[in-house]
């Protein structure tokens, strides 16, 4: 029903917002990686819409996939029950019925008929109207998000590992496979073999006679390369890749994977040049496996969507990028952050967020997965690390161990952000007598890991007065850099409002065009990187530099060719978004980088 959905945020930020959503054909994503979480919520939306609970322990085999099941299942009884009330409700009442129409974009069949109904007089040709737009209605889909990356093999009672079917990712795909829903799982941070592997092991990922799939798999993608090469693989298993959802590599919220300096619009421009050739070579190759496993083939090709996010601010960016990249739709994130009805942000943060600068949004190495990490300077979880810092006890405790990859100092896998591992790296460091300033940065770099097990948990469990273990209560929130563009608290009815271009939300900070925004972020991040390493830098660190400011300078050049086709856009932006290309174009051309 709408063009956009709402992405995962973080663990908790949109964990209940189909719940909040899509009985208004919303679509979301929840996260449903950390268990012992989606279990608190599970009680806790029990408890509020009437339905019963029984708890799924920690001693139960397999918890952590039955967890995940029951709330999922849970989620879908309480959209299945809204919508029914609704479809009870008067129209003309201001009630959840009426707001469903009012928030779908003023161009939208159901959207025309239901003001045309609202201008009838009773009459039985009003009432059929009405009962016709009544079951027309379709509530959102209630989709799920697994970080291919966090997928450690947990142990039993005695410290053995688990068979492998128990890990962290494939406990969550199992959770998700095994529920009563029919929807999709978004596989993000890259390419995980025993992840995609598993997947064959659930007839929903697979075509019925008609070709439907119950459960479908969208594959978060930075490039059109990485789509194909994914999707070979999928395909080679019979499963097919039913969306592509592209998001920008720096302008995005959480953990930024950066491309080696390929822009969006370019690698959007090559997706919708190349979308007839994805089908075309994926569909052979799938429909062989089916036939190789005895199973139904796709008789006309399945859908295949190409979606994009990633730091959109305006209804004019939205409405360019579904028309001329043909997209089949959007994604918005952090801007719900400020959206109480939407997602989970605890009073604290929202209020600092919603008077926050520029400045406040930065580009952190706090994660400890090693990838940069999209951090916010007022949280408390950054005010609590650097008091830790400060008190000489850096580092976080560690119970849940989601991040645990580390083997350099214990046998088994510990957290780069925890207290065990941050006191044994520090004292390697000043064993090796470095320079100070040296020192210092190394130290720096080991601190500035932080918890996002605890961080990314909090605000949920604040706002809505559940229990928090151990008191770790100090909440990590990761917007994208263009949430600088809005200010205030806002309801849902506004913020859709902003994105269908009939409410303007952005603040008095002058804001560039989303491209313009995420070419800086990339010239930034490329001066860090040459900033780091100018002495004793290798050929290979040479060659990626400079391929990485190619990639910018023929990014810059295909925005410039593309701007007579922002036709909506006024003179004075054009010339405007013109002259600042020009002066990144120039910024890169002077910029040294070592030969």
């Amino acid at each position: 029903m709408h063009t956009f959905h709402i992405p995962v945020l973080g663990l908790s930020y949109s964990i209940d917002t189909p719940a909040k959503v899509a009985r208004y054909g919303i679509s979301s994503v929840a996260s449903i990686i950390e268990d012992g979480l989606v279990e608190q919520m599970r009680a806790f939306h029990s408890k509020q819409n009437g339905f019963p609970y029984e708890a799924i322990t920690t001693k139960e085999h397999d918890f952590r996939a039955k967890r995940i099941t029951a709330y999922l299942n849970l989620l879908q009884q309480i959209v299945e029950k809204q919508m029914a009330e609704q479809r009870q409700m008067n129209f003309d009442t201001d009630s959840c019925l009426d707001k469903y129409f009012k928030l779908l974009p003023d161009t939208d069949e159901l959207a025309v008929a239901y003001y045309d109904m609202l201008n009838m007089p009773p009459c039985p040709e009003r009432t059929n109207l009405e009962n016709k737009l009544k079951s027309s209605m379709m509530p959102g889909r209630i989709d799920v998000n697994i970080m291919a990356k966090v997928d450690n093999l947990g142990t039993d009672a005695n410290g053995a590992p688990l068979p492998v079917e128990y890990s962290d990712a494939l406990s969550a795909l199992r959770g998700f496979a095994l529920s009563n829903l029919e929807s999709s799982v978004v596989l993000s941070a890259g390419y995980n073999p025993r992840l995609y592997n598993y997947i064959e092991q659930f007839p929903d990922f697979f075509p019925d006679a008609d070709g439907n799939l119950k459960k479908r798999i969208i594959l978060k993608v930075s490039d059109y390369r990485s789509a194909l090469i994914q999707g070979k693989i999928m395909a080679k298993k019979g499963v097919w890749v039913s969306e592509y959802r592209v998001e920008s590599g720096l302008n995005c919220g959480g953990h930024a994977f950066a491309t080696d300096g390929l822009l969006l619009g370019p690698i959007l421009e090559e997706f919708k040049q190349k979308r007839a050739t994805l089908t075309a070579e994926l569909l052979p190759l799938c429909n062989a496996a089916l036939a190789a496993k005895g199973m139904h083939e796709f008789v006309t090709a399945p859908e295949l969507k190409i979606t994009a996010q990633g730091g959109i601010g305006t209804a004019r960016e939205d409405e360019f990028l579904r028309e001329y990249y043909e997209l089949d739709g959007t994604g918005w994130g952090s801007p719900f952050l400020l959206a109480p009805e939407v997602t989970n942000v605890d009073n604290n943060t929202l209020y600092q967020l919603s008077v926050a600068r520029k400045e406040d949004y930065y580009l952190s190495g706090a994660s400890p997965l090693g990838v940069p990490f999209n951090n916010f300077r007022k949280s408390t979880s950054e005010q609590q690390r650097l008091a830790r810092v400060e008190k000489g006890r850096p580092g976080s405790p560690c119970y849940k161990k989601f991040l645990a990859t580390d083997t350099e100092f214990t046998d088994h896998a510990i957290c780069t952000a925890s207290r065990q591992y941050q006191d044994l790296k520090i004292k390697q460091i000043k064993e090796k007598e470095l320079p100070e300033q040296e020192l210092n940065e190394q130290i720096k770099a080991i601190t500035e890991k932080d918890c996002l097990c605890e961080g990314l948990s909090a605000a949920v469990l604040l706002k809505d007065g559940l229990k928090i273990d151990h008191k770790l209560d100090a909440v990590t929130i990761c917007p994208g850099p263009n949430l600088a563009y809005f200010s205030g608290v806002f309801s849902l009815h506004e913020m859709v409002d902003h994105i269908y271009g009939r409410l303007n939300l952005l603040n008095s900070l002058p804001r560039p065009n989303m491209f313009v925004n995420e070419a800086e972020l990339y010239i930034d991040y490329l001066k860090k990187i040459v900033g780091k390493g100018i002495e004793g830098v290798s050929a290979k660190q040479n060659k990626y530099l400079a391929n990485f400011r190619a990639n910018l300078l023929k990014g810059i050049e295909y925005y410039k060719t593309l701007a007579p086709e922002l036709k909506r856009e006024t003179v004075q932006y054009l010339e405007t978004l013109n002259n600042q290309l020009n002066a990144q174009y120039e910024a890169l051309t002077n910029m040294y980088i070592p030969q």
